[in-house]
This record gives structure tokens, C-alpha cells and sequence, in this order.
């Protein structure tokens, strides 16, 4: 083995060490016995390993509901998103309209604004259009999907902007030949050969609203019945004491539905990532 490739070995172990050990850290804590937890001799294993922090969280109070409300949301932004960047991908590559170019810089400018600093706006924007518009305004469900749906929207418009453009318009210009019309092309022709493209974007999409916690706390005032984990997991942290077990239980609990998620579409992701369909 050559000294460059051992070494590119020896970076790749790190690497996946590095990213690993929060992990099983994590998982490491949440199946600890509080006295391990909280003594001061550290240790990365367990003799005694127990169930009791999960029990403690499953059988809490609403941790069901809340899951339920994660669950809902983060499934939401993916699937409108989906649809929405879509259509919108196939609009800037397919057609040519004034502005065109400009809607396109305005979708890279949304890249680069940090949340922190749209969330007050975002607040009193809610907030207003819940008055309109029932079921989007504060302590509803609505509102985090519209809000990721917003910051979902950018990323994946360019992204499946390149998928889009990658297809060759003659196959959609054969299918009208033949006598498809707009929308079977649209649906049985372009989109089957940019999902690849979809289903990595969904997984950005997926991750960001079901790990939100800004958004959540902000938004979600009064009404505990639709706050989803991230922002539930704050019951665990006391003014004396945290609960560690349980905050670690309950992380890794958040952890399966991810896993969960990229393993169903590992395979289109891997396509999607490493390209579109080719001339």
C-alpha cells in the first residue's frame, strides 16, 4: 500500500470516528443508569445498561403527540416542496420569461440570510397572516410547515434546476409528437427521470424540519399540543438538576425516524447526488 493512500485510510478512520462518537455517545448515555451519568469517573462503556430513561420518556406526558406533530410537519415541507421545486425547476429551464434571471439570483440570495435573523420578521408576518388565513398563523401546525417550506424552497429549486436541464428536450419534444399532452410529459416523462433529484433534496428538507428547534420555540407560544420534539425535549432540562438520560433517550428516539427516512431512499439518493440524466 502506498504512504498516499495509507494515509488517506488513516483520515477516512478519523473522519468516520469523529462523526461516529457523538453518536454512540449518545446512545451510550441514554441506556446509562443515573448513577453512571452523573458520577465523575467517565467511562465510555456500561457494565449495568437499562431501559429506564426511554421508559421515562415514552411514558411521558404528550411525547407521542409531539412526535406525531414532527412527523407531520417534516413530511409536509418534504412533499410540497417536492412539488412546489418541481414545477418551479421545469419554469426557469424550460421557459423564457422576463425576470427569469433575477428570480433566480433573488433564490440564491435566500441561501445566504441567516434564520436568526429572519425569525423576529418572520414572527409578525405569521402572526398577520394568521388573521387571514386560518390555520397558519401562531401555535399552529401550519406555520412551521409554511415557514420551512420558505427556506426548503431556494435550495431545491436549484438543485433540481440542474436536473431538469440535464434531460434532453427532445424526449419531451417526441412525447408531443406522439401526442402526449403538456402535463403527461410533465408527469409521466420529466418527472420519473429527475426523482432521483427530488429524493435528495427531500432529505435536506426532511432533516432540516425535523431537527427545527428556533422555529418551533418561536412560533409555537401557548398551544403545547403542537410543539414537536426538538422544543418538547426542553421539559428535560431543569433549573437544578437536567435530566441527561432522558435528554439523551429522547435524542436518540428523534434519531430512528432519520435513519429510518435515508435508508428508504438511499439508493435514489445515491443517483440523485451523483447526477441527472445525460444526453
Amino acid at each position: 500500500m502506498s504512504r498516499s493512500r495509507l494515509v488517506a485510510n488513516i483520515v477516512a478512520v478519523a473522519t468516520a470516528f469523529v462523526t461516529f462518537f457523538p453518536i454512540y455517545w449518545m446512545v451510550l448515555s441514554a441506556v446509562k443508569p443515573a448513577g453512571e451519568i452523573q458520577s465523575l469517573q467517565v467511562r465510555p462503556w456500561t457494565l449495568a445498561p437499562t431501559l429506564e430513561n426511554f421508559q421515562r420518556v415514552l411514558g411521558g406526558e404528550n411525547f407521542g403527540r409531539y412526535f406525531l406533530n414532527s412527523v407531520v410537519v417534516a413530511l409536509s415541507v418534504v412533499v410540497l416542496s417536492g412539488i412546489v421545486a418541481f414545477l418551479a425547476a421545469v419554469a426557469v429551464t424550460r421557459f423564457r420569461f422576463r425576470f427569469r434571471t433575477t428570480v433566480l439570483i433573488m433564490f440564491l440570495i435566500a441561501q445566504m440570510v441567516p434564520v436568526e435573523a429572519l425569525t423576529i420578521p418572520l414572527f409578525f408576518l405569521v402572526r398577520d397572516l394568521g388573521t387571514a388565513v386560518p390555520g397558519v398563523g401562531l401555535n399552529t401546525l401550519g406555520s412551521l410547515v409554511l415557514v420551512h417550506l420558505a427556506f426548503s424552497l431556494p435550495f431545491a429549486v436549484w438543485m433540481m434546476r440542474g436536473f431538469v436541464a440535464a434531460v434532453p428536450e427532445a424526449l419531451e419534444e417526441a412525447a408531443m409528437i406522439d401526442g402526449a399532452s403538456r402535463s403527461v410529459v410533465l408527469w409521466r416523462i420529466l418527472f420519473p427521470l429527475v426523482a432521483p433529484g427530488l429524493v435528495a433534496t427531500s432529505v435536506f428538507s426532511f432533516i432540516a424540519a425535523w431537527n427545527d428547534f428556533i422555529f418551533a420555540r418561536t412560533f409555537i407560544i401557548s398551544a403545547t399540543g403542537n410543539q414537536t420534539l426538538p422544543a418538547a425535549l426542553l421539559v428535560f432540562f431543569k433549573p437544578d438538576e437536567n435530566d441527561w438520560g432522558g435528554i439523551m433517550a429522547a435524542s436518540t428516539l428523534m434519531t430512528i425516524p432519520v435513519l429510518i427516512f435515508f435508508v428508504a431512499v438511499q439508493r435514489r439518493l445515491v443517483a440523485g447526488l451523483g447526477g441527472a440524466v445525460k444526453d
